[in-house]
């Protein structure tokens, strides 16, 4: 069954964006429909609208680079008002202008799942992002806006900032190549990065690390933690850990640079066996050795989220290396597994090769200085013979 349809780049304009519009009234089974580059106008882009109104799996729809106007916009605004189902849209490089910009800020106030919207080159000025920031006083969901490229000023830069503080969602905003000033920029610099949660450096240690645990328990709202460099332990790790038990919303913890321990890890790989929406978990720079490792390992065949998991610069060896290598042959969802700068050696490498002939999900492994010579090189060419 497709999924993913790209037509980028053709001609189809607004006759064929009308038939693909008739398509996904029907459809069920597609989630990313790329259009961008195809001469569509106002009546493609209200074919598509109001095939939005119907359709509920796309997830992604790029119509970058055509020729919508604020016309089309306001039909696409409409149809976000009440599709429940689109989490990215791009509409760059199109004639949206002020109004259109204003149609989708009304939209936004009511959508309740698009995460990424880019309006990059669209000539929106100040009046448009004047919208744009009252959107984002009332909007939940919208983790990305981009914005370049848009004749916007330094009042339309406070107006977005203004947005942006009562805003808790928005974590990455994008105004690069306008007039915004110096000071308006701070402002929008310094609350993506209270939005993105991002308490790097700041000493927190385990008693705070603590505190934080039992308000992750209960917090409904954060979505990205990075409490990297915080001289966290193992005493800090397990709040946290208990806190992951329960928490229902937090889908990045970087925990990179503190002093997690094997006791710490233990606490967290027992946490992600329950944790159902995590799906980043950083870990490098720690002191987790083979223990820990076995608890990652552990946690990696019961949990069907994380997608991602940073080990780097730990003290993991064979033996480590072989229970990752054993859980990999059981997990179906990690994508990318970095065990750069640990001491897994031949043996180790041998492990993970085997994991490798069974895997089928993995698509990133970075075992980069790990003491690996020719018998675990040879291994790891054993394994890419049976994982296509």
């Amino acid at each position: 069954t497709l999924t993913t349809l790209k037509l980028d780049q053709n001609k189809i304009g607004d006759i064929g964006a009308q038939s693909l519009g008739n398509g996904l009234k029907y459809n069920t089974a597609l989630t990313t429909l790329e259009l961008g580059s195809n001469r569509i106008r106002d009546i493609g882009a209200q074919s598509l609208a109001d095939a939005l109104q119907y359709n509920t799996t796309l997830t992604t729809l790029d119509l970058g680079d055509n020729k919508i106007t604020r016309v089309g916009t306001q039909f696409l605004g409409d149809a976000l008002q009440r599709n429940t189902t689109l989490t990215a849209l791009d509409l760059c490089h199109n004639k949206i202008g002020i109004v259109g910009a204003q149609f989708l800020g009304i939209a936004l106030q009511h959508n309740r799942k698009l995460a990424t919207l880019d309006l990059c080159g669209n000539k929106i000025g100040d009046l448009g992002a004047r919208s744009l920031g009252d959107a984002l006083q009332h909007n939940t969901t919208l983790a990305t806006l981009e914005l370049s490229f848009n004749e916007i000023g330094d009042v339309g830069g406070q107006c977005l900032g203004s947005g942006l503080q009562h805003n808790t969602t928005l974590t990455k905003l994008d105004v690069g190549d306008n007039a915004v000033g110096p000071d308006a920029m701070r402002v929008i610099k310094k609350l993506l990065k209270e939005n993105e949660n991002d308490l790097t450096g700041n000493k927190i240690g385990d008693a705070r690390a603590q505190s934080l645990g039992g308000a992750l328990q209960h917090n409904t709202t954060i979505t990205t933690l990075n409490l990297a460099g915080n001289e966290i332990g193992d005493a800090g790790a397990q709040p946290l850990g208990e806190a992951l038990r329960h928490n229902t919303t937090l889908t990045k913890l970087n925990l990179g640079r503190n002093k997690i321990r094997d006791v710490g890890a233990q606490s967290l790989g027992e946490a992600l066996q329950h944790n159902t929406t995590l799906t980043t978990l950083d870990l490098d720079d720690n002191e987790i050795r083979d223990v820990g490792a076995q608890s990652m390992g552990d946690a990696l065949k019961h949990n069907s989220t994380l997608t991602t998991l940073d080990l780097h610069f730990n003290k993991i060896g064979e033996v480590g290396a072989h229970f990752l290598g054993d859980a990999l042959q059981h997990n179906t969802t990690l994508v990318t597994l970095n065990l750069q700068f640990n001491e897994i050696g031949d043996v180790g490498a041998q492990s993970l090769g085997d994991a490798l002939k069974h895997n089928t999900t993995l698509t990133e492994l970075n075992l980069g200085y790990n003491y690996i010579r020719d018998v675990g090189a040879q291994s790891m060419g054993d394994a890419l013979q049976h994982n296509t």
